[in-house]
């Protein structure tokens, strides 16, 4: 057995991370706040290229939290939320005492329906009297969600959308990059993303005003006084000066791994073209055009004669590290009784779907040897 640990998605240095962290002690700007965490957020906002206003923070969460908070989301309100996500999309919404309502993902995608997505919405309208405060759909494992659609129900509701848009730095959608269509989108910077600040997030803003109030909030939301004066409730949520050192570090090779990501991708769609029953996330169409930030499977027992677990038990004997697909929301039992709005698709993609090592750093060996695995699962080794 080959004993190299192959990881799910490993951080990716590019060789000048060093740089900006050494500026970074030399002038002292060890702290929150400082030149990195500005040329951070200007380096973001070039390669978004949609005039939006970005605020780098301490992670992605901290990103939906403010971004919520300035939505008007509270107590009693209620907001649709993509069930088919990392538990992080959620739990910001019950941080601000509302409700999130869970809406079934769609096939071609994985992420949220529209046609789920406006029966949640016309039923919470009938049975509570308001429709929801806001809409959070996930561009999950850097597939782009249906846009169009769901930005159209949001526009017929009047309901804002707020871009959970972590794993999809880099994907578009008819060409714009995620991250720009809702009145806000967080951002992830944790260390298995594709680009890592070791950890941390930003709020995309469409406006300077919004992206002020979210830096005020985000500095424990101090008054302008000569002393320490607060008038609200704030966050220590800013990005330090040295992970945002790595994050500038960093942007100079996110195009590199984002076209390493979709070569690993396709590669593996290559090697496993022949194997019966095991299918992928693949961009829909031209309009889609994910970053592949983890390529996925979808494994049919019926057809295969295996099953997701038999490829994920074997895997780990041969010291390769993969992942099931998310537990949907309206699952997990923390959110047990919470309102669900859709049919099967996620559960059935809980079920059986894995995901694949696809760190940029990774070998076409690496890769090979990773196929390899199913090809023997499936008897085609």
């Amino acid at each position: 057995m080959n004993n190299k640990r192959i990881w799910l998605s490993l951080a990716h240095m590019g060789g000048h991370e060093q740089k900006f962290i050494q500026e970074a002690f030399d002038t002292n700007w060890v702290v929150p706040l400082g030149p990195n965490v500005d040329g951070f957020e200007k380096d973001l906002e070039a390669f978004l290229a949609q005039e939006r206003h970005i605020v780098a923070l301490s992670a992605g969460t901290a990103a939906i939290h403010l971004g919520l908070i300035q939505l008007g989301v509270g107590p009693g309100d209620e907001v649709a939320c993509q069930s088919f996500t990392f538990s992080a999309s959620a739990n910001p919404i019950k941080y601000l005492g509302a409700d999130p309502v869970f809406v079934d993902s769609e096939p071609d995608t994985w992420n949220m329906s529209p046609g789920f997505l406006r029966e949640a919405i016309e039923d919470r309208i009938a049975k509570m009297g308001k429709k929801p405060k806001a809409i959070i759909p996930v561009h999950l494992y850097g597939m782009p969600a249906k846009m169009d659609e769901i930005m159209a129900i949001a526009r017929e509701y009047e309901i804002p959308v707020l871009e959970d848009a972590a794993e999809a730095i880099g994907s578009e959608y008819k060409g714009r990059k995620c991250g720009t269509f809702g009145e806000f989108a967080c951002l992830s910077f944790n260390g298995n993303k594709m680009i890592t600040t070791s950890g941390g997030g930003a709020l995309v803003c469409r406006t300077g005003e919004e992206a002020k109030h979210t830096k005020f909030l985000a500095t424990q939301a101090r008054d302008q006084a000569p002393h320490y004066q607060h008038s609200h409730i704030g966050y220590n949520y800013r990005m330090s000066n040295i992970c945002a050192g790595i994050g500038r570090g960093q942007m100079l090779v996110l195009r590199d791994h984002v076209a390493r990501r979709r070569e690993i991708n396709a590669l593996y769609r290559k090697l496993l073209e022949d194997v019966p029953g095991v299918s992928f996330l693949v961009n829909p169409n031209a309009d889609f055009n994910s970053n592949h930030w983890l390529t996925c499977i979808v494994v049919n027992p019926d057809v295969a004669g295996f099953s997701r677990e038999d490829i994920r038990m074997k895997m780990e004997e041969e010291n390769i590290e993969t992942r099931p697909l998310w537990k949907p929301m309206h699952l997990q039992p923390v959110f047990a009784g919470t309102p669900y709005y859709g049919g099967n698709t996620a559960e059935k993609l809980f079920d059986n779907g894995l995901c694949l090592p696809s760190g940029s750093s990774l070998s076409d060996e690496d890769i090979q040897r990773v196929a390899d695995v199913v090809r023997e699962t499936a008897g085609k080794a």
